[in-house]
């Protein structure tokens, strides 16, 4: 009798002390488990890069765990799962943080949005901005070269007249953001014919295969020069700066502060013409995005 008792108190000592370590791993990070943090991205291509660009480089100059959560949804459902801690990083756009997600007036100035974004995302998120990563991803109207040209669009202002015949082909995103159509129907009043919700990687072609005249377009979209498009000038300035900048939760951050030099690792060594030719990699050869972004981290020195 008396060794099963013996038994018996083992076990039970047992359970408890898993039960007690299994509560004590509970929510410790943003990402779950203590030593493990979450990158997430967007819905579209150059994000799905920079998501295991930036994954990849945690991995390979710290001793964290990344869970990756690459095509998460648009701007406000990554932004919705960082400020629930959902996701402890992702990577955000200078323009889109302060006009879409905080709803303030376009400033113009590059480093004053990023310096007012950063403050204004650390007091009313928890959350910061790390150093940018060095390219303007700015949002543009893109036409066929060939039919631009027929109707003498070069400008925003020239594409007012035409529009009214013109359909646009654009993200629902893009529709609906202060800092996208509906913005541009403000500052222009420009009116289309009609206007197509599309999937973030069917807006370009669906202009090249004439099913729509006008797409929303990123300016380091690989796919602008693949399919001959015109970009055309937004005259009157009405999109703000969209420098790219890893974003990450501040108490994520305190939790593991080697994080910072890790992703600051990146500043300033993506441009514009860099980061199209790695989309481009994607959508136009069929390379895949984590592929694409771990040759460009070799080639740069930052993993073996």
């Amino acid at each position: 009798m008396a060794s099963w008792r013996k038994m018996i108190a083992s076990v039970l000592v047992l359970m408890l002390c898993v039960s007690i370590t299994a509560c004590g791993t509970q929510g410790e990070t943003a990402g779950g488990a203590t030593g493990t943090v979450t990158v997430s991205g967007k819905n579209f291509t150059e994000q799905d890069i920079l998501a295991h660009m930036v994954s990849s480089l945690i991995e390979a100059q710290t001793d964290l765990q990344v869970v990756r959560k690459p095509f998460l949804g648009g701007s406000q459902v990554v932004h919705n799962a960082l400020v629930s801690g959902d996701v402890d990083i992702s990577v955000e756009y200078t323009g889109t943080g302060w006009i879409a997600v905080l709803e303030q007036e376009n400033i113009g100035d590059p480093q004053e949005t990023y310096e007012k974004v950063k403050a204004a995302y650390e007091e009313k998120f928890g959350i910061t901005w790390m150093k940018p990563l060095g390219f303007n991803n700015t949002y543009t109207l893109a036409m066929r070269r060939a039919h631009a040209e027929e109707l003498g669009i070069e400008t925003f202002s020239d594409l007012v007249e035409k529009a009214p015949e013109l359909v646009l082909g654009a993200t629902q995103e893009f529709l609906e953001r202060p800092d996208g159509y509906k913005g541009l129907q403000e500052v222009y009043n420009l009116r289309f014919k009609e206007t197509k919700g599309l999937d973030p990687g069917l807006t370009y072609g669906a202009v090249k295969e004439e099913k729509t005249d006008v797409n929303d377009a990123f300016s380091t979209d690989g796919r602008i020069e693949a399919f001959d498009l015109k970009v055309l000038e937004d005259d009157k300035k009405f999109f703000p700066p969209y420098y790219a900048a890893p974003i990450i939760r501040m108490d994520t951050l305190q939790a593991h502060p080697e994080l910072e030099g890790v992703l600051n690792m990146l500043a300033g060594k993506l441009d514009e013409k860099t980061m199209s030719k790695l989309n481009a990699q994607v959508d136009l050869e069929g390379k895949k995005a984590r592929d694409v972004a771990e040759a460009w981290l070799k080639e740069q020195g930052l993993i073996k």
